[in-house]
């Protein structure tokens, strides 16, 4: 059984540890630092954390102005408050700038739980993605949620990380793991299919891997941990060459990575496409297991959405 941690977990210990290592980082967080783990940070560099209470859009314009005097603001809250209330600070203060700002938002996605549908962002992908100047990021388990939590502190620009709340396999190795900004990474081989995740939706579509490759079918796992800038030319060669894609992802299929992909192979490399993902629903509350199942996110659901793309390829 796989070590499972959350991102956001990792996030935290990532964030404590650049801290400490560079003056110019600065926290700022919305009355939620034990549940996003910038406490973490509070710990080791109290001096330069700042709780800015239960008011997340004037947080993000602090976080906007603090960043033009030579410092990195890491801002945190859930996902839902802050890619949702704290939009339009996001995209004016932020983005129509382009201030070097990392907004690390946790608890995305329906794996939140039992907070249910008001806290459950699925759309957050979407609405990011969406403004000029932001890249987007979405780890699959803590070694590259601290990869990512290190590149984006060199890079600049505004940065938009998106972390879970539930604990998830570490799948990959820390010793071997290399982060590359806007790059995917291929986890398995294979020339029948082409399955394309990212977050958490990668372990699930790993072990998708492994239940196909006993049927005797041989499919190519990619983790695109960046959704923006998207890597063109990984998804287009892997169109190409296994000639159907099916995307997974624990975000609304409209607006996110299933979204960007057919984006990319409409203009590059038309390929049916069949995306797992949240069908223009809310969620519920639940327990997170049960939620995944529910709405179709499990290894099972990629298995049998491989099957279907192989009748249409």
């Amino acid at each position: 059984m796989a070590n499972k941690i959350a991102t956001r977990e990792a996030y935290g210990k990532a964030l404590a540890k650049l801290g400490q290592e560079n003056e110019k980082v600065v926290v700022f967080d919305a009355d939620l630092s034990k549940s996003t783990k910038t406490a973490d940070f509070k710990k080791v560099c109290p001096e330069r954390f700042i709780n800015m209470g239960i008011a997340e859009a004037n947080m993000m314009t602090v976080a906007a102005g603090i960043s033009t005097c030579d410092k990195i603001p890491f801002v945190s809250t859930f996902a839902m408050f802050a890619a949702g209330r704290a939009f339009e600070q996001i995209r004016n203060s932020i983005c129509y700038p382009n201030l070097n700002v990392k907004i690390c938002a946790t608890h995305a996605g329906i794996s939140v739980g039992e907070d249910g549908a008001s806290h459950q962002s699925v759309e957050d992908i979407s609405l990011m993605r969406s403004i000029p100047n932001m890249t987007v990021i979405s780890p699959s388990d803590a070694v590259e949620t601290e990869a990512v939590i290190k590149a984006i502190a060199e890079y600049k620009g505004p940065c938009y990380v998106r972390l879970g709340r539930l604990g998830v396999p570490v799948i990959n190795d820390n010793a071997e793991y290399k982060f590359e900004l806007g790059k995917a990474i291929t986890l398995r081989e294979g020339k029948d299919a082409t399955i394309i995740a990212t977050g958490l939706m990668v372990d699930a579509a790993l072990e998708a891997y492994n239940t196909l490759s006993e049927e005797g079918i041989k499919v190519r796992v990619i983790n695109i941990h960046t959704i923006k800038p998207i890597d063109t030319e990984a998804i287009v060669k892997a169109a190409r060459e296994t000639g159907v894609v099916i995307t997974a992802e624990e975000h609304s299929t409209i607006g996110g990575l299933g979204s960007a992909v057919c984006e990319v192979l409409s203009e590059n490399q038309p390929t049916p496409v069949i995306r797992v993902g949240i069908k223009d629903t809310f969620g519920e509350s639940g327990k997170p297991a049960e939620l995944l199942k529910a709405y179709g996110l499990t290894a099972d659901d990629i298995v049998k959405a491989v099957k279907k793309g192989l009748t249409i390829k």
